[in-house]
């Protein structure tokens, strides 16, 4: 019982350490990161990889052994190394977090394009209120997200990211540096995917103009909203079908990032 007792506080240090990485990037990661997500499943799924992963972390160098055991969790030191491993882990999950904003954003400029700004409901995901766009399109990215088994390819960039960052030994400002830069990204690739909607809505609203100065006496404040929202809502009907397309291109383009900044962590 001695000997157990003995090695219980190194075989508690060795897990804490990519227990940290592990949560923090959960909690900056799409869906998983969500309100909806109970914190106690993620702690729990986050504890559970983290003893699973022990042999990439290279926290066991025998039955209960720790190479970071010379690290005192209550010291500064402890401190320095938990919040580095948070950093790392919470900046890896808001690069894939960017894939998924670019819908919540797709979704609020095509509401205030179609005049659907005040139809607003609950939304579970963020215990906030959302429009009812945003919602559908929301859900329709967290289903694409486990059509293409996104969960999965977290966990395997949290195995791939202790080679690259080991713990103890740092993190590059590159990583820092790559993620907000492509924060431009995010207007930019939902601009394109809402561009056929504001098209249409500006043409729409163009020809009512026109058609005010032919015929004053008409009520066209009331027509024009109904011929907006329906324009709107086809246009959105034939947009749907390419949101799983492209957001599957902007997955491979986060990955892409990551790759690159691994590949100079590890020739750095």
């Amino acid at each position: 019982m001695e000997p157990v007792l003995a090695n219980l506080l190194p075989m508690l240090t060795a897990i804490w350490w990519p227990f940290c990485r592990i949560l923090a990037m959960f909690i900056g990661a799409p869906v998983l990161g969500e309100a909806v997500m109970p914190v106690t499943v993620r702690i729990l799924i986050a504890l559970v990889l983290s003893i699973v992963m022990l042999p990439l972390t290279g926290g066991l160098q025998g039955p209960y052994a720790s190479g970071l055991t010379a690290i005192d969790p209550f010291s500064l030191h402890g401190v320095v190394a938990t919040i580095e491993q948070a950093v790392i882990g919470f900046v890896l999950g808001l690069a894939f977090h960017f894939a998924m904003s670019v819908v919540g954003v797709l979704g609020y400029m095509v509401t205030s394009q179609m005049g659907l700004s005040m139809a607003v409901m609950n939304d579970p995901l963020n215990g906030q209120s959302s429009d009812v766009v945003s919602a559908l399109l929301s859900t329709l990215a967290i289903i694409v997200f486990f059509a293409i088994d996104g969960h999965l390819v977290i966990v395997g960039i949290i195995g791939q990211s202790f080679q690259a960052w080991p713990l103890g030994g740092g993190y590059s400002p590159l990583l820092l540096n790559a993620v907000a830069y492509n924060v431009a990204w995010i207007f930019s690739a939902a601009m394109l995917l809402a561009l056929p909607v504001v098209f249409a809505t500006i043409v729409v609203q163009l020809g009512f103009g026109f058609l005010n100065r032919v015929a004053p006496s008409l009520n066209l404040f009331s027509l024009g909203f109904a011929v907006i929202t329906i324009f709107g809502l086809l246009m959105l009907g034939e947009l749907v079908k390419f949101i799983p397309e492209h957001y599957v291109r902007m997955t491979n383009q986060v990955l892409e990032m990551i790759r690159q900044q691994m590949q100079a962590a590890a020739h750095g």
